[in-house]
């Protein structure tokens, strides 16, 4: 999977690798950070030789430089970040207690630069009473902890300490390096699809895959927002972070209560309201009871106007009201249709995209314009929707 990242060109990276069979997993984040414009230096310990060679490391990294004396000085000062990544027990044990008995674990002491480490090891060893203080007192001293995860190790056994895949390593170095253009700011978002119930088997929905809300959440993560993340039914997860609640509802009513919840409880008030849902403008009037049976040649379902939640959020009084942007997806008139929506329900943006002929929907990229009032459009080419969710928030920011 390409994992788009936008911050990581000309950032210099320095990447510790200790001994664990996760080592081999660094030869692919090393190619993808050189992709990205990152410069990549590393630090292979002598168990980490034990599973990559030095050779095959250079060969990905492009280092020439040669250990010498003052390696973990000019290595320390060098870094704009230091990862750890496999992270070995024995090395958090030594790293925690000030050891510093080889070229990584003296540059650990020796540099300023922010640490990152990505723990692997053993499920037991992970849960074990001294490294789950270890990990604590890491954490008092703000090393960023990425992961583990939990799975199957190559040991057999199944549990917590799976090192994180390269993808998530990537994506945890480029939000390092994002600006905090929403720090401090709550963003509130909607996406996905609804689903209306006819019966207890049946329900009227769309075609969303709740890709473009869940990215936006994302992005809104890595520039330092809080996010609240009102979800309809997906397929999709994110990582969970102490910055983030996921409110998962069905319908457009249980949508829009979620929402006028979330609003007038907050402390402080939301800054951002995006309405990137796709939601239902019409519910079956009644959903029965039963499952209804095949036994008419026609059917008739009587339809009732859902609530319009972007319109409830944009009338808020000003007290509570966020800074309001919606989504058009259009099949015709593109541009004339998002403006409509923008002045008939008093939004403060709109992102408007073609969904003809199979486009967005379900796909990896999207094509957009933001719309203002007394401005004129601002189109955006086609790009991987997380990359336009960056660029969309990048541009809300100025509105601070």
């Amino acid at each position: 999977m390409n994992t788009p990242t936008k911050y990581l060109q000309q950032r210099r990276i320095l990447i510790g690798i200790t001994g664990g069979i996760a080592a081999y997993k660094i030869c692919e984040l090393i190619r993808r950070l050189k992709e990205q414009g990152a410069e990549v230096k590393t630090i292979l310990t002598a168990g980490g030789k034990e599973f990559i060679t030095p050779l095959t490391i250079r060969a990905l990294s492009g280092e020439t430089d040669v250990e010498d004396a003052m390696s973990h000085i000019t290595l320390a000062r060098w870094a704009e970040v230091l990862l750890v990544a496999p992270a070995s027990a024995n090395f958090i044990a030594k790293f925690t207690h000030g050891l510093a008995d080889d070229l990584l674990t003296t540059t650990c002491l020796a540099t300023t630069a922010p640490i990152l480490i990505a723990p692997a090891m053993n499920q037991q060893m992970w849960q074990n009473h001294a490294t789950q203080q270890n990990m604590a007192l890491l954490k008092q001293r703000a090393v960023t902890i990425l992961g583990p995860n939990s799975g199957e190790q190559a040991c057999g056994e199944t549990g917590p300490g799976r090192m994180l895949e390269p993808h998530d390593l990537l994506q945890a170095l480029d939000t390092h390096f994002a600006p905090r253009l929403l720090h401090n700011k709550h963003v509130l978002i909607t996406a996905g699809p609804t689903q209306e119930a006819i019966d207890p088997v049946r329900y009227l929905s769309n075609h969303s895959s709740g890709k473009m809300g869940y990215a936006l959440a994302s992005a809104a993560l890595k520039l330092g927002a809080k996010v609240t993340l009102i979800s309809g039914p997906t397929q999709l997860s994110l990582p969970a972070t102490h910055n983030l609640e996921i409110v998962h509802v069905k319908n457009a009513a249980q949508m829009l209560n979620a929402v006028m919840q979330h609003i007038k409880a907050a402390q402080p008030k939301v800054d951002f309201f995006v309405g990137c849902a796709a939601v239902a403008d019409y519910t079956p009037a009644e959903a029965r009871p039963q499952k209804i049976k095949k036994n008419t040649a026609t059917f008739t379902l009587e339809l009732t106007r859902t609530a319009d939640i972007l319109q409830a959020v944009a009338q808020l009084p000003a007290s509570l009201r966020p800074f309001t942007i919606g989504f058009a997806a259009e099949t015709e008139n593109l541009l004339q249709n998002a403006q409509q929506k923008l002045h008939a329900k008093c939004l403060d943006m709109v992102i408007a995209n073609a969904v003809d002929n199979g486009k967005v929907f379900g796909q990896e990229e999207n094509q957009a314009w933001i719309i203002r009032k007394d401005l004129p459009p601002v189109e955006l080419p086609i790009m991987r929707k997380e990359v336009l969710a960056v660029r969309i928030l990048e541009d809300l920011s100025c509105e601070l």
